[in-house]
């Protein structure tokens, strides 16, 4: 004797067949999910503000009729909550590690990699004009990465790892990893604007001042005590105006942006917070690019 499927069994008296729950196929049922509109049985379906949903969609939703994205937990920006809350700043170690290995092995390479206005470079004969006026823009992210000294790399990456950490896992990624590279690309913009043309600048300096800013915004939006930041960015600072060799317009430069982006992070509006957020790096990133444009018009 043949046997019919059970999602073709008839309703007894009718011709039309009668859906069965998805998880218990001998069980006949009229009631669907909300979410999935799957049929479920009285056994399986699960109260919800709306109606019956489906176990399954209770476990990706947290049963709130919602899609589950709504329901995963948000850092104080409205970034997602990693797993590894420090995973891009060791990215970025890492990045300034390697190109810090590689220039000890061909430090031609630096004079390539390093911010320049515009300059002579008298090798390979017969000689040319370098710079970020020659069209040579890549000049103002690459400096960001180089360095030459340990010390010089050992301070930065302290900073960026004592700061960055921390900001990544109030951020979120993305936004993190729009701070240090809108600092890093604004104290180069200044470094540029402001520096003697042919005066060579490298150091991941600029980002990190904007980590200080932005950890000081942060604190204070959090109501922690803020004199140990301040105090370590006074010192800095000082420092920064006191010793010979440094690039104070990448440091202000840095902190600037910092300060200004980190404000549209954490205190935009929730309800249009990504399109405040979004709005205010894009207007770091315009400004700091109509300063390399501006300058660039006066070098040529």
């Amino acid at each position: 004797m043949d046997q019919q499927p059970p999602g073709d069994r008839a309703a007894a008296g009718s011709g039309v067949p009668t859906p069965t729950c998805y998880r218990h196929p001998d069980r006949g049922t009229g009631i669907s999910c909300t979410r999935c509109e799957r049929p479920i049985c009285p056994e399986c379906m699960v109260s919800a503000s709306v109606g019956f949903q489906c176990p399954d969609c209770v476990r990706q939703g947290s049963g709130t009729g919602h899609h589950p994205a709504a329901s995963r937990p948000r850092t104080l920006a409205g970034g997602s909550v990693a797993a590894d809350p420090r995973l891009v700043t060791k990215i970025l170690l890492g990045i300034n590690l390697a190109v810090f290995l590689l220039v000890s092995v061909r430090p031609a390479l630096v004079g390539d990699l390093t911010l320049l206005g515009r300059a002579w470079d008298p090798s390979p004969p017969p000689g040319s004009v370098e710079g970020v006026a020659e069209g040579q823009w890549y000049r103002l992210v690459t400096s960001m990465f180089l360095h030459e000294e340990v010390v010089h790399i050992g301070f930065n990456m302290l900073g960026l790892w004592w700061l960055g950490g921390q900001l990544e896992a109030a951020l979120g990624r993305s936004r993190y990893l729009a701070l240090y590279l809108l600092s890093g690309l604004a104290g180069s913009a200044l470094t540029y604007l402001l520096a003697a043309q042919n005066q060579p600048s490298l150091g991941a300096s600029g980002a990190v001042y904007g980590l200080f800013g932005a950890t000081a915004v942060l604190m204070r939006r959090m109501n922690y005590d803020m004199r140990p930041v301040l105090v370590l960015l006074a010192i800095n600072l000082f420092f920064t105006f006191r010793w010979d060799g440094i690039a104070w317009e990448a440091h202000i430069g840095g902190l600037i942006a910092g300060v200004a982006i980190a404000i549209g992070m954490v205190h935009a509006p929730r309800e249009r917070r990504t399109a405040v957020q979004a709005g205010v790096c894009a207007l770091v990133l315009l400004a700091s690019v109509g300063i390399v444009v501006a300058r660039t018009m006066s070098l040529t």
